[in-house]
């Protein structure tokens, strides 16, 4: 028998026995009546029962010792309250735990948690129908689901997820991009992050002697640990996840200074709503050298590029103030797109082609842009313990009710195999309380699991607690979805868990991140509609016209994508489906007017949701400077790799207003080549954008 099987029925057993007992026992009484222990002398039973009382009180089952004045481990007395062990209730109304088992049918088979999400669902909808049961919902899709995406990828998270689970430290080769190379890594993990389609670790470098952020998908080769040690590291005592959730991409990093940005009234609002978190806002008319109009965006800053990148991007709606030295940076390259895009640029001439220069998104070449890959790759499988418990209380409720259970219903709902499945009741099957009573005993006869009707397992026979990372899963499809289900209960329902648990998980391991942009409010208000079928009316930001539009629409689908969230719906005034983006959404107000559902509008959430790449008849060729090739290779389709280190990058478009901002956002580093149009479209921008640089 395998040594994780023997430690599982030890530990199972061991439960099982103190919560029987329903008192103390003392250490000698464990060995001599749970299962596994009897064998052992003295010293490997000491061993042996302190690592499973340690393992346990990291699932969070901890066990209670009443310890003398003085004297050996014998003299210890242990129980276990039945808090300790069983979950405490939640009181869902049907529209919280409908919002959770639509939770789970949106990210089932995609998210990277999606298994241990089963259980904990499982868990929480104890004595209610399944959270399998729930409806097929046509009013939500997913383009980002929090998927490691390749094999590759899954293995180095499931990897990195136990790591912080353990305090394990780790290494690993990692591809550093700004000194485009390859160096090794020793790592006490703390955190996992998700945001903009990525994975990142937060840890503690040792090669930095400080806590840095690592992009999963830069990691080269495998993860392994540093030693063979139970721990390698304590708790990090003052470390704060959140403030690495919050950061913008030009806060990664040590802060650099605090820059001021002047930001015009037509996007003031949208800046607060993108980024207040990030910085705080003052009129422009109590500043000097700031026009009168406006506001001045305030903000720390780690890296000049990215923050001048970001201001450029809003084109002549912004203009960088402070400090002097980030203004005339800012200036310079405005000068150098100006110089870039006055004549047609001649690139070097192209080298041999690489097989990997068309590799896009998280560097591995098995997965789509972004690392949104299909179901194939479920990499966080749940602790096989919670697995066990969550079966021994399926096994116990068939044989009350005198039922025989369907083998492929249960392999279903537990995401195990036929042989995993079997594996589990044979375990179980020798879990016991002592004196030969065992939980009980349970048989697969072909499709059919028959069990013993009289099981003596009444301690498993309600819920168990959360285990760390069944509640961290949780929490994080939550946080993934937000407010964009049409129930509208998955905040309250949140705080519920999080209530029940004493503590956020999200803390704890991993945390999600949404797109830029405080959108509940807007969200809220379009699921009703959906839900209503309401027309909405709209107050929508034209960020290509920097106009407003009164839009009067029938709302469908919520969405996500790459950049936040969507409501897709049918525009009647132009008889065509429309997507919008509920960050650039002012106001929505849904109206008494109801309307008749059309069939087949619904958007491809396998296209532009997920690639970021809209349908268009229009494909830019744009030449990257050598400084910033490497990164257009992890997120642009490379077409062509010159001698002199830059490359040609194909770019698809449906407006020029668009790619014009992608283009001022790349600061310079960035030409387009054709078509001659959208070359002059930019030029056009940037002249304008100089000469408002200069006022």
């Amino acid at each position: 028998m395998a040594k994780d099987t023997e430690k599982l029925i030890r530990q199972l057993s061991l439960i099982s026995f103190l919560m029987a007992e329903r008192r103390p026992v003392t250490a000698l009484e464990i060995k001599q009546e749970v299962e596994g222990y009897s064998g052992m002398n003295d010293d490997a039973f000491a061993r042996r029962f302190y690592a499973d009382r340690a393992e346990l009180e990291s699932l969070g089952i901890e066990l209670k010792v009443d310890k003398p004045a003085e004297g050996y481990y014998e003299a210890e007395n242990y129980s276990l309250p039945p808090q300790n062990f069983y979950l405490d209730a939640i009181e869902f109304d049907d529209a919280e735990l409908g919002a959770l088992r639509t939770a789970l049918s949106l990210l089932d088979g995609e998210f990277a948690y999606a298994e241990p999400l089963r259980l904990a669902l499982q868990q929480l909808s104890w004595g209610k129908p399944s959270p399998l049961a729930a409806p097929e919902h046509r009013s939500v899709a997913l383009g980002m689901t929090a998927s490691a995406g390749g094999r590759e990828l899954s293995q180095r998270l499931s990897k990195i997820e136990t790591a912080i689970f353990r305090r394990k430290t780790i290494v690993f080769s990692y591809y550093t991009m700004g000194r485009d190379a390859k160096e090794e890594r020793r790592v006490d993990p703390y955190h996992l992050l998700f945001r903009g389609g990525q994975f990142y670790l937060v840890g503690h470098s040792h090669e930095r002697d400080d806590v840095r952020v690592f992009r999963l998908s830069r990691i080269r080769g495998k993860v392994g640990y540093a030693s063979k040690a139970e721990h390698d590291f304590p708790p990090p005592e003052d470390f704060d996840p959140r403030v690495y959730a919050t950061r913008t991409d030009w806060q990664l990093g040590d802060p650099a200074g605090t820059a001021r940005i002047w930001i015009s009234n037509r996007i003031d609002w949208l800046v607060e709503r993108h980024f207040g978190h990030a910085g705080q806002t003052v009129p422009a008319a109590e500043v000097d050298d700031a026009p009168d109009e406006g506001v001045v965006f305030e903000t720390d800053y780690a890296e000049p590029r990215q923050v001048v990148s970001w201001a450029l991007g809003l084109g002549e709606r912004a203009r960088v103030l402070d400090p002097p030295e980030l203004a005339e940076e800012a200036a310079e390259r405005v000068r150098l797109i100006v110089e870039r895009h006055a004549e047609p640029l001649e690139p070097a001439p192209a080298k041999r082609r690489s097989s990997k220069s068309d590799s896009r998104g998280n560097g591995d070449a098995n997965a789509p842009y972004g690392g949104q890959a299909g179901g194939e790759h479920a990499p966080i499988r749940p602790e096989r313990f919670a697995r066990l418990v969550t079966l021994a209380g399926i096994l116990i409720g068939a044989a009350r009710e005198g039922e025989r259970l369907d083998a492929r219903a249960v392999r279903d709902s537990l995401q195990v195999t036929d042989t995993e499945l079997r594996e589990d009741i044979d375990v179980l099957n020798v879990v016991n309380f002592g004196g030969g009573s065992y939980v009980l005993y349970a048989e697969v006869h072909g499709d059919e699991i028959e069990v013993d009707p009289e099981p003596y397992g009444d301690n498993f026979a309600k819920p168990a607690r959360l285990l760390p990372l069944e509640a961290k899963a949780l929490v994080a499809a939550i946080d993934l979805l937000g407010d964009h289900i049409p129930e509208g209960s998955l905040a309250p329902a949140r705080k519920k868990i999080v209530d029940a648990l004493g503590r956020d998980p999200a803390t704890e391991g991993l945390q999600i991140t949404t797109a830029s942009g405080d959108d509940s409010e807007v969200a809220r208000v379009v699921s009703r509609a959906i839900a209503e079928n309401r027309l909405l009316e709209l107050e929508y930001y034209k960020e290509n016209e920097d106009e407003f539009s009164k839009r009067r629409v029938e709302p469908y689908q919520l969405l996500n994508g790459q950049e936040g969230w969507y409501v897709h719906a049918f525009d009647p005034e132009r008889d065509a489906p429309r997507s919008f983006r509920l960050d650039r959404i002012r106001t929505a107000t849904m109206t008494n007017d109801e309307f008749e559902p059309r069939p087949g509008i619904e958007p491809d959430v396998h296209g532009w949701p997920r690639t970021g790449e809209v349908e268009a008849s229009r494909a830019a060729r744009v030449w990257i400077s050598p400084e910033r090739a490497r990164w257009a290779r992890e997120d642009r389709r490379v077409t062509d790799e010159l001698r002199d280190g830059a490359v040609v990058a194909e770019v698809h478009y449906a407006g020029d207003d668009w790619l014009v901002r992608e283009i001022l956002k790349e600061a310079g580093d960035a030409v387009v080549l054709e078509p001659e149009e959208a070359r002059l479209a930019v030029l056009d921008a940037a002249e304008a954008l100089a000469g408002a640089v200069k006022r």
